[in-house]
C-alpha cells in the first residue's frame, strides 16, 4: 500500500521527518518496505539551470542555427548552438548543462554532451518546454521570467516539489491503516505517548460544512438483503461539470500509483485513500425508476462490468441495481451503462458497508480483485459511510460545480456498536511479560481511541472504535499496548523458565535435520516449494488420481487450485526457474507434505489426509569443467548412490527392500521399492512428457521417500555394538552364464541362504549381453566378500564356500560358470 508523506501531514501536525516516521511505523507494526521518491517531472531537472544569453549570433555555415554565450552563474560563460528561432540576447532561458539526463515529454531520453554542431563548439542545450518534459510545445525554446537569477535550478525556480512515497507491508488484520488517516492516527497515537512536544495535533478530515442546497432530484433507496448490505448511504449531485481534475489532484493520485480519469472518479478514490472508505459514482440519469436496489438477480443473469466482460452472475452476488436492472457489483466493480462519463450531468453518490465474505465469495467467483474489495473483504467502519459521502460530496461540488440536490438517505437497520472488552492491569502485564505502570497503560488506551469506560481496581473495561474490527478479545487489546509501548523496550528476562516434555522416539525433528545435514554435506540444496498446484497437472496421471485430488472451493488462482498430491511438481518449477537462469547443474531436496483425499463424507480428518514426503532431485553435471577432468552427468546411479547413503543412515538396507511396480507415467526408467508391505519409495529418471510440461530439456533424476514410513521403521531399529574385525577378509569372483531373466537380487538371496555365517556381503561389478554368448542368456561378474571373526580363513573353508555358492546358483538358476 503506498502512503504518501506529504499527504499523512493534511492531518498530521508534527515535528517528524519522513525517516523518523518510517521507523515509527515499522516499530509500530505497519512495516514500511520501501521509500521512494515521486517526482512530479522525471529527472527532478537535476542539471537544468536558468541561464542568461548574453549574445545571439548567426551561425557561420548554418542559416538555422544560432551561436549564443550564455552565462548559467558560472566562473566563465558558455558557448551554445541553438536552433530556435525565437532565442534572443537579454533572455532568461533555460540550459541543461553537460551531463544532465534530460526526459522528453515522448519519451526519449537523452544525455547532455559536449559535442561541435556544424564545426562550431557547444557545451550545454537551451531547452524547450517538450524538452524538459513539463510540456508538449515544441514551438520554440522556453523564455523564462526577466527576474530570474542566472544559475539557479530550474526546479526551485518552477516549484517543482517531490513526493516521498511510503510502501506499506499491510497485514491482513490492519485494514484500519489501509488510508492516510488510518496511518496517521497510528503515527499520532505513538507520539503522543513516547514524544508528545513534537505532536501538536492529529484532526480527521471535516465533513461539518456539508449543506444540502436543495431536494429538487431525491432519489429513494431499497436495501432487501440487509445480510450483505450492512449500511447503505446516498445523495444526489446535479448540474455537475464532468472534467479534468485540477492538477493538485492529479499530483496526489499519480504519487500512489493511479491514473486520473476525472474530477468525479478521481474524488472518489481520493477519498478511498483518504478515509479507507469506498465510494461509487452513478450517472443518476441511466437509473431507471429514481430507485436504488440492493438485491441479489437471479442464478446466471448477465452483466457487462467496467472492462467491458460480460459476466454471469450468481445468485449469491449482491447487486446495486435500478428499478429495472443491475448497475454494479456491490462492494467489487461497477458496470458500464450507469458510470460516470464526460457526458453526466446528475450525480447519484454512494456510501456503503457490505458484508466482507459476501464481497470475498464475490470477487473470486469472478477474479476481480480491487481497490473497494480489497478494503471491503476485510472490513470496512460502518460508522464512516456517511461522513465520507458527505466529505465526497463536498469535493465534488468544489471541482465540479453543480448542487447537492437531496438529503442524505441513510439505510441503518441495526447500528453497529462499539465492542466492550474486560481484562486487567495485572493480566496486561503478564501477557507482556513487564510490569507497566498503570497511568503509561492508560495513555496508550487513550492515545488508541480505545475508551475506559469502567475502570475498579485492577479491572478495567475498554470500549473498542468500530474501526478495529480485529480487537475483540482481551489478548488483541494487549498486543495494540504492546505495538505502541514498544516491542524493543521490553527487556530480555534473566532467568528463562521451561518445561521438560516426552518425546516419542525417534524424534522427528532430529530426523529430519539428520537426513538434512547429510544431503547438504554432499552438495544438496533444500528448497521449499507451495502446497498448492495446478489441477490440470494431474489430469493424465494415473499414480496420482485426480479423484484423490484436495480442490481448493475459493482458489486465488486458477494456477494454484489444489493440493499437491507430490512434490515432484514443485522441483521441477524449481529446476526450470534455475535453468533459465542458466544454473543448470542443480542437487535439491525438500521436505514436505503432500495431500488426498481418502473418504467422500465425515469430519475434515476422516474425508482429507496428509502425509509427509522426502523428495530428492539431481540434474546436469556432477562437477565443473576442469582440465584434468572430463565433465560427466548425473544418471540414475548418482540419484542412487545418494538414496543408499540416506537409507543406510537410518539403517535401511536397499537390497533388503521388497521389489514393487515403478509409475510408468512418472518414470522413464528406475526403480520402485515397498517397505512393510506399503510402497515406500520411487526414483528414476522423470518422463520427457512431465519434462515437456515445464520446458527442461535435461534429464531430471527423482526420488520420493515416504517419511512416516521410514521413521517407523527406524524406531523399530536397535543400535548394536561389535569388535572391529581381528582377521582379514577374502574376496573372490564368479562369472555365470545366466537366463537373461534372472536377476541380481535373486542372486545375492540365494547366496546368503548358502552361506550364512561368513558371506559378508555380495557384489556386481560387470554384466555382459552379446552376440558372442548363446541366446538368451547373460554374463553376470560378481564379487563375494567372506570373513570369519574368530579365525583367519584358510585356503579349504574358501574352496569350500565357493563351492557351495556354485552349487546353488547352478541348482536354483541352472547357471554354469565362465573361465
Amino acid at each position: 500500500m503506498k502512503i504518501s508523506y506529504s499527504w499523512l501531514k493534511d492531518y498530521l501536525c508534527a515535528d517528524v521527518s519522513a525517516e523518523e516516521a518510517s521507523k515509527i511505523l515499522t516499530a509500530i507494526g505497519l512495516e514500511v518496505e520501501n521509500v521512494e521518491v515521486v517526482e512530479s517531472v522525471k529527472g527532478g531537472l537535476r542539471g537544468v539551470v536558468v541561464g542568461h544569453v548574453l549574445a545571439c549570433g548567426q551561425h557561420p555555415d548554418a542559416d538555422k542555427l544560432r551561436v549564443t554565450t550564455v552565462d548559467v552563474g558560472g566562473e566563465h560563460p558558455l558557448q551554445i548552438v541553438c536552433g530556435a528561432p525565437n532565442v534572443a540576447a537579454g533572455q532568461k532561458v533555460p540550459v541543461a548543462t553537460i551531463g544532465t539526463a534530460l526526459f522528453f515529454a515522448n519519451g526519449d531520453e537523452v544525455k547532455i554532451k559536449k559535442s561541435k554542431l556544424r564545426g562550431v563548439e557547444s557545451s550545454g542545450m537551451i531547452c524547450a518546454e517538450d524538452e524538459l518534459g513539463i510540456g508538449t510545445s515544441h514551438d520554440g525554446i522556453m523564455v523564462l521570467d526577466a527576474n530570474a537569477k542566472a544559475g539557479q535550478p530550474l526546479a526551485d525556480l518552477l516549484g517543482l516539489e517531490s513526493e516521498l512515497i511510503f510502501e506499506i507491508g499491510l497485514t491482513p488484520n490492519r485494514i484500519d491503516a489501509a488510508s492516510h488517516v488510518g496511518v496517521a492516527r497510528d503515527l499520532a497515537a505513538y507520539m503522543a505517548v513516547h514524544c508528545p512536544e513534537k505532536l501538536k495535533k492529529f484532526s480527521y478530515p471535516s465533513a461539518e460544512n456539508f449543506k444540502v442546497d436543495n431536494t429538487s432530484n431525491a432519489y429513494g433507496v431499497r436495501v432487501e438483503n440487509t445480510e450483505a448490505c450492512v449500511r447503505y448511504c446516498g445523495v444526489t449531485i446535479s448540474g455537475v461539470k464532468v472534467q479534468a481534475s485540477p492538477g493538485w489532484l492529479q499530483k496526489r493520485l499519480t504519487a500512489i500509483g493511479l491514473r486520473p480519469i476525472n474530477n468525479v472518479v478521481d474524488v472518489t478514490n481520493y477519498v478511498l485513500h483518504e478515509l479507507g472508505q469506498p465510494l461509487h459514482a452513478f450517472d443518476a440519469d441511466k437509473i431507471e425508476g429514481k430507485t436504488v436496489v440492493v438485491r441479489t438477480c437471479p442464478e446466471g443473469t448477465a452483466f457487462t462490468t467496467l472492462d467491458d466482460v460480460e459476466r454471469k452472475l450468481s445468485a449469491q452476488d449482491l447487486m446495486i441495481c435500478s428499478a429495472e436492472k443491475p448497475m454494479c457489483i456491490a462492494g467489487v466493480f461497477g458496470g458500464t451503462e450507469s458510470g460516470v462519463t464526460g457526458a453526466t450531468t446528475n450525480i447519484f453518490l454512494e456510501s456503503a458497508c457490505f458484508n466482507p465474505v459476501w464481497v470475498r465469495k464475490t470477487a473470486k467467483r469472478h477474479a476481480l480483485s480491487t481497490d473497494a474489495s480489497f478494503r471491503y473483504e476485510r472490513g470496512a467502519d460502518p460508522n464512516i459511510t456517511a461522513t465520507a459521502l458527505k466529505r465526497t460530496a463536498m469535493l465534488i461540488k468544489e471541482l465540479g460545480g453543480g448542487s447537492i440536490s437531496s438529503e442524505v438517505v441513510d439505510v441503518y437497520p441495526q447500528a453497529v456498536e462499539r465492542k466492550s472488552v474486560a481484562l486487567t492491569f495485572s493480566g496486561i502485564c503478564a501477557s507482556i511479560g513487564k510490569l507497566i505502570d498503570k497511568a503509561v497503560i492508560k495513555k496508550i488506551l487513550t492515545a488508541l481511541e480505545l475508551d475506559i469506560t469502567r475502570e475498579d481496581g485492577d479491572n478495567l473495561t475498554v470500549s473498542v472504535p468500530t474501526y478495529r474490527i480485529d480487537v475483540t478479545r482481551p489478548c488483541d487489546v494487549v498486543e495494540e499496548i504492546l505495538r505502541i509501548y514498544g516491542y524493543n523496550n521490553v527487556e530480555i528476562p534473566q532467568h528463562v523458565r521451561a518445561s521438560l516434555n516426552h518425546v516419542s522416539k525417534p524424534d522427528n525433528e532430529q530426523m529430519v535435520n539428520a537426513a538434512a545435514n547429510l544431503l547438504s554435506s554432499q552438495g544438496f540444496n533444500e528448497i521449499m516449494c507451495m502446497s498448492l498446484t495446478n489441477a490440470k497437472r494431474y489430469d493424465e496421471l494415473h499414480s496420482y488420481p485426480k479423484e484423490k485430488l484436495v480442490l481448493l472451493q475459493n482458489p486465488n488462482s486458477t494456477e494454484l487450485n489444489a493440493m499437491r498430491q507430490t512434490l515432484l511438481f514443485g522441483g521441477l518449477e524449481a529446476i526450470a526457474y534455475n535453468i533459465n537462469r542458466r544454473q543448470p547443474d542443480l542437487k535439491l531436496y525438500e521436505f514436505g507434505n503432500i495431500y488426498f483425499k481418502q473418504a467422500p463424507d465425515g469430519s475434515v480428518t476422516e474425508r482429507f489426509g496428509e502425509e509427509a514426503h522426502l523428495s530428492i532431485f539431481v540434474t546436469g553435471a556432477l562437477h565443473k569443467k576442469s582440465w584434468n577432468e572430463p565433465q560427466a552427468l548425473s544418471d540414475f546411479f548418482t540419484l542412487k548412490k545418494h538414496v543408499e547413503h540416506l537409507l543406510q543412515r537410518f539403517g535401511v538396507n536397499l537390497h533388503a527392500l521388497q521389489s514393487a511396480e515403478l509409475p510408468a507415467d512418472i518414470f522413464s526408467d528406475g526403480a520402485a521399492y515397498r517397505l512393510g508391505g506399503k510402497n515406500f519409495l520411487s526414483m528414476g529418471l522423470v518422463s520427457k512428457k512431465l519434462r515437456d510440461m515445464f520446458d527442461i530439456k535435461q534429464e531430471v533424476y527423482f526420488a520420493e521417500i515416504r517419511w512416516p514410513a521410514l521413521l517407523s521403521f527406524a524406531a523399530r531399529q536397535k543400535i548394536t555394538y561389535a569388535e572391529l574385525p581381528k582377521y582379514p577378509e577374502v574376496n573372490r569372483d564368479l562369472a555365470l552364464l545366466l537366463d537373461k531373466n534372472v536377476t541380481f537380487a535373486q542372486l545375492r538371496e540365494t547366496a546368503h541362504r548358502a552361506e550364512k555365517k561368513l558371506l559378508q556381503s555380495v557384489g556386481l561389478f560387470d554384466v555382459y549381453e552379446g552376440d558372442k554368448l548363446p541366446g538368451g542368456k547373460k554374463s553376470y561378474a560378481l564379487s563375494f566378500t567372506l570373513q570369519d571373526s574368530e579365525r583367519t580363513l584358510t585356503e579349504q573353508d574358501i574352496e569350500r564356500i565357493m563351492g557351495n555358492l556354485i552349487k546353488a546358483f547352478e541348482k536354483d538358476f541352472g547357471a554354469q560358470l565362465r573361465s
